[in-house]
């Protein structure tokens, strides 16, 4: 009997050590399968994982290489953005005027005036839709008994640069709605739907049935054809920005009477000048010309149009993983301390800070603030060490409560072509936070796949 008890109390203190052990141990196990499956036979992978607690790395594999991070490089910039500008920051869009306003005629021009805000005319927020902003500025109008308008609407946009794309975005990207550029001027988060209608049969032509909005001097040449049925969206808008030709290519499914894509405006700081003139034409019956410039001109401030806060503009970046929020927030970086919003300028600002705070400039080869250019190369160490730092700001309940879900836990995901990546916080059901990036580069076969894949490692973190 007292053998029996002496093996009992071996077997327990034995189940105590490989619990105590196992977290590496199974992590290991899980991780070498993952990367010895067919679907990574020409892949490179890279995970960390550290002990949130503790600040001790559990886990890592390759967790010094640079790899295409894709939509997780958003936790840098959001982070970044948070310490840098403040959870309350917000933008502001300048309507103004110039000349003299008698018996209900302004003999002069009207301005708007952007510094980047990205918000300007979105449907996420309450008060800052197209029609809401536009009835407002109209009101606004009025109220100085503005009936008649001789001059023009004159946008300016020159606070930032003229560069609205990165460099290294690719041609398949930038017509498209994820693709939209950054301007000094934005609207509608320069965003436009086509609503669309195909024939019956594979290979029938696709008709443009509406747009919305109508956008001006936009001339589009329709190559879309009907595909086979249940062929999904393989529908691409080709542009770029200034331009005013977009051609469409590819294919939706047949017998499609309503089916949706949208592009990014290729001029949107015009388009909301068009906007504003066709609205106030409503009332007077004639149209403002429409011109963009550089205002050099001392003009008499009319009304100051403010975004929501950083931390409502931070949360749909994160969880709606909004590409345009991101090229912002850097250009903003730049504006706040140089004056200029320019995406060079942003990302040698953010990679001094998180060089201050012990992470290698290196391992932070930023193009853009999204992820969207396939030429970003981060590293999963690096991923980890920002949002580790995060878990010590005062911002982060603001940070963390922008992370979407999956698998069950908090992390941002990451995809473009044959990347995906997941970084992001995780509890497990013994109360230990651990802080996780994983990112596969070139993986084979099927995305649903894979991500299955990856998800059975995270799963030893459960």
């Amino acid at each position: 009997m007292r053998r029996l008890v002496y093996m009992f109390v071996c077997l327990l203190n034995c189940v105590g050590f490989v619990k105590a052990q196992s977290i590496q141990e199974r992590l290991n196990k899980a991780f070498q399968e993952f990367i010895t499956d067919p679907q990574m036979r020409y892949a490179m992978a890279g995970i960390s994982v550290m002990n949130s607690a503790s600040g001790q790395i559990l886990f890592e594999y390759n967790g010094n290489i640079g790899l295409a991070p894709a939509s997780c490089q958003k936790l840098v910039t959001s982070a970044t953005a948070l310490e840098l500008l403040g959870i309350n920051y917000r933008y502001k869009t300048e309507l103004g005027y110039d000349g003299e306003i008698r018996d209900g005629k302004l003999s002069g021009n009207l301005y708007i005036s952007g510094y980047g805000d990205p918000t300007l005319g979105s449907w996420r927020y309450i008060g800052t839709s197209d029609t809401a902003i536009i009835s407002q500025w109209r009101k606004k109008i009025q109220d100085l008994r503005i009936k008649k308008i001789d001059g023009q609407i004159i946008v300016n946009a020159d606070q930032w640069e003229t560069a609205a794309v990165p460099g290294g975005w690719p041609w398949d990207d930038m017509g498209n709605y994820y693709g939209a550029g950054a301007y000094g001027l934005n609207w509608r988060e320069n965003q436009y739907d086509l609503i669309l209608k195909s024939g019956p049969n594979p290979g029938d032509k696709v008709m443009i049935a509406k747009m919305i909005p109508v956008l001006h001097n936009m001339i589009f040449t329709n190559e879309l054809m009907a595909g086979k049925k249940g062929s999904g969206d393989n529908a691409y808008i080709y542009s770029a920005p200034y331009n005013d030709r977009a051609f469409i290519r590819g294919t939706i499914p047949p017998s499609q009477s309503a089916f949706t894509i949208s592009g990014s405006m290729t001029h949107p700081g015009m388009q909301l000048g068009y906007t504003l003139a066709a609205a106030l034409a409503e009332a007077s019956g004639k149209q403002p010309g429409v011109r963009e410039q550089s205002n050099k001109k001392k003009i008499e401030l009319l009304h100051v149009q403010y975004s929501p806060v950083l931390d409502s503009i931070n949360y749909w970046f994160m969880r709606k993983s909004v590409n345009l929020y991101g090229e912002a927030l850097v250009k903003t970086l730049a504006f706040e301390k140089n004056g200029k919003g320019v995406t060079e300028d942003g990302l040698a600002i953010m990679k001094d800070f998180w060089k201050s705070k012990g992470i290698d400039p290196a391992s932070l080869r930023m193009i853009d603030g999204s992820g969207l250019s396939p030429q970003n190369r981060v590293t999963t160490n690096s991923l980890v060490k920002v949002l580790q730092y995060a878990r010590s700001r005062p911002w982060f309940a603001q940070y963390m409560a922008a992370f979407p879900e999956y698998n069950k836990m908090k992390l941002k995901s990451g995809t473009i072509g044959g990347s995906k990546g997941f970084a992001g916080y995780h509890t497990s059901k013994e109360g230990i936070t651990y802080t996780i990036a994983l990112i596969v580069n070139n993986y084979d076969g099927s995305a649903n796949e894979i991500v299955r894949k990856m998800f059975l490692v995270l799963d030893e973190l459960k």
